[in-house]
């Protein structure tokens, strides 16, 4: 698509204020004491290992509400409104990670902020989670497909996302494939099967290699058969 990028990084400059004004609404709500939220360690009965088992839940918690949310957002209802815009992009950039419509951006961000309310959370750490799933929903937007091998049909990385955005309704999960499996909407990508985006580009290059050497051959062939016409000539 072209200009693809600077289109991007425009409709997410535009979403981003609108998305902030609830989101700063809700973080307001959760630190003035409306949530679970603690300040310290001392606070909570379960100490450090309930910190560490916030961080599991968490993700656990947040990848359940954002698959049905997301799922939701695909029906004929809802899908033109509000989730087409982040779909247009059908190869995404990191850009695209929050080019989002506004309402879509809040609906999807709004299980992290659901959790605190629900569950004890040290502070701290749900700020830390908070960039942590900023960063991941960059890096499932950022083309690079490296998974370790015994991950890949459990964590849902770029190439997961990336057949998302091309065949529409597979793999909505944020960072597992658990929902995508239990919900019958799990495609293994294509990207590990040597049929992705890059293995598309890598045999265009190779066509175009073999395409333009086929040139330089035929030229030489030409070039050696003009000389065997001009000795015989002489």
């Amino acid at each position: 698509m072209a200009n693809q990028v600077s289109r991007e990084i425009t409709y997410a400059l535009r979403s981003l204020p609108w998305i902030s004004v609830p989101t700063v609404a809700l973080f307001f709500a959760e630190v003035r004491g409306y949530s679970k939220l603690y300040d310290n360690i001392e606070d909570s009965p379960y100490g450090w290992s309930g910190v560490f088992l916030s961080m599991l839940s968490f993700l656990f918690f947040t990848d359940m509400g954002i698959y049905w949310i997301h799922r939701g957002l695909h029906h004929k209802l809802f899908y033109k409104r509000f989730h087409k815009p982040h779909h247009l992009w059908k190869i995404a950039t990191p850009f695209a990670s929050h080019a989002f419509h506004p309402v879509d951006g809040f609906m999807q961000s709004l299980p992290y902020h659901v959790y605190p309310f629900l569950f004890p959370l040290h502070k701290v750490t749900y700020l830390g989670l908070y960039i942590f799933v900023n960063v991941w929903t960059i890096s499932i937007h950022d083309g690079d497909y490296r998974v370790p091998r015994l991950l890949r049909h459990i964590i849902n990385g770029s190439a997961h996302h990336t057949d998302h955005h091309l065949y529409f309704d597979y793999n909505y999960g944020q960072y597992f494939t658990l929902w995508d499996k239990i919900g019958g909407s799990y495609k293994s990508p294509t990207s590990f099967e040597g049929k992705g985006p890059h293995d598309y580009l890598r045999k265009l290059r190779e066509k175009d290699l073999g395409a333009s050497n086929g040139v330089v051959a035929s030229k030489k062939d030409l070039g050696a058969s003009n000389g065997t016409v001009a000795s015989k000539t002489e």
